[in-house]
């Protein structure tokens, strides 16, 4: 015993009790009913919890060697039975009950009146898929009902502020829990509504028990919600917890930094989007451009090769060129002629009595002027001319032989017979 004598550590008195209360009888195998609150899995699979009644509560952990073994999930609002022993956390100095193994005693009160609840306005149609709004793209204003000294809303400041600068947030403050929170949070529902000065509402509030947030269960604040004209985010406690008000929102949110995610747009995920879509659209106008320009080239050559100028260039060139193909074939044709005409020149040079004449010959004619080309047309004493090349001399026919042909064995003869 150390009744004020030699000062111990805080590690040696907590381990003191630990050992005190391992010891004890009564604490090392004990069997414990109430009812769960508060309940935690970890990610290690470890359960983290607090069993209470009406009076007291006391926290409770489950290992997950005895947790795999549970035939059933334990949640908020059960009673239960837990078979363990009770010990001391060192490191805090807490006392808690390390259960070894739970039994299912049913639903508690607060759960009971939950699920009554939920069931009487889902009939009613106020959780309905049908009738939830869709949330602005890009909200102008958006309206936070919550605590303003919790660590909700400096979550979704931070988010918001982050992700989407731009929108302006409106806080109405409002208890969370307790007895004033429902009409509280209602108030701030109509509040928004009625001036209607944002474009969508956040309602939340971190984690708790589920009479920490009983207040989101209260039937006047969940038809709020689901008559609200502004869509509406309810982001009440952790991913587990589920309220009434979740359920009659337009969207549900497992956290208040998740339900401002919800709200707004992320500023890079945007620029990128309106990147992407700038990109399109520079492309279309240029693919729109290109054709329009083709276009009006194309309108260009047609109105050209249809404007009179260029038909009176192109009758032009067609002029210039047929002038040169008839030039050509003149050239040719005169120079075709000139050979015909020296080729028929020469003959006729040839055949040109004169150039005969200018041989030694001569030409008779009768004394009518007439040419004669036989000696039978001619007798004695016709006065003839004979044409020579230099001259004609006049002369009398004194003496005439005609040559007669005849043929003898199959050869032509000649004889002279005088006239």
């Amino acid at each position: 015993m150390n009744i004020y004598g030699e000062s111990v550590s805080v590690s040696a008195l907590n381990g003191y009790i630990k050992q005190m209360m391992e010891r004890d009888d009564f604490l090392s195998g004990v069997a414990i009913r109430g009812e769960i609150s508060n309940f935690k899995r970890n990610i290690s699979g470890h359960l983290y919890f607090s069993l209470k009644d009406d009076g007291a509560a006391v926290s409770a952990v489950m290992f997950r060697g005895a947790a795999s073994k549970l035939t059933f999930l334990p949640s908020d609002g059960m009673q239960v039975t837990i078979y363990g022993r009770v010990s001391v956390y060192e490191k805090t100095g807490q006392y808690q009950i390390y259960a070894e193994t739970m039994v299912s005693d049913g639903i508690g009160e607060l759960a009971r009146a939950y699920e009554a609840m939920k069931r009487r306005l889902e009939a009613e149609g106020l959780f309905a898929e049908a009738r939830k709004k869709p949330l602005p793209k890009l909200p102008k204003r958006i309206g936070i009902i919550t605590s303003p000294t919790g660590a909700a809303i400096r979550d979704m400041l931070n988010v918001t502020g982050r992700r989407y600068p731009l929108a302006d947030i409106l806080i109405f403050p409002a208890a969370v829990q307790g007895a004033d929170a429902p009409w509280q949070l209602t108030s701030g529902i109509g509040y928004f509504n009625a001036e209607k000065n944002v474009d969508v509402i956040i309602i939340g509030r971190g984690g708790g028990s589920i009479e920490d947030l009983w207040a989101f269960n209260d039937e006047g604040l969940v038809r709020a919600v689901a008559a609200s004209e502004i869509p509406v985010i309810s982001a009440v406690g952790h991913e587990t917890d589920f309220t009434l008000c979740d359920f009659a929102a337009d969207r549900r949110a497992p956290t208040p930094s998740a339900a401002a995610e919800l709200a707004v747009p992320d500023r890079a995920t945007l620029c990128n989007y309106l990147s992407s879509r700038e990109d399109r659209i520079t492309r279309r106008i240029n693919s729109v451009i290109n054709r329009k320009t083709e276009d009006i080239l194309n309108l260009e050559k047609i109105i050209t090769r249809n404007s009179p100028s260029y038909k009176l260039e192109t009758s032009q060139r067609e002029i210039v060129y047929l002038g040169a193909r008839i030039e050509n074939a003149a050239k040719k044709r005169v120079g075709d002629s000139s050979a015909k005409l020296a080729e028929l020149s020469a003959k006729l040079t040839g055949m040109n009595p004169l150039a005969v004449l200018a041989r030694g010959y001569g030409a008779v004619e009768n004394s009518e002027g007439q040419i004669v080309n036989s000696a039978s047309r001619l007798k004695v004493g016709d006065n003839i001319g004979i044409i020579m090349s230099d001259g004609k001399v006049s002369a009398s026919v004194t003496d005439i032989k005609v040559k007669r042909r005849a043929r003898k064995n199959g050869k032509e003869l000649e004889k002279n017979e005088e006239k």
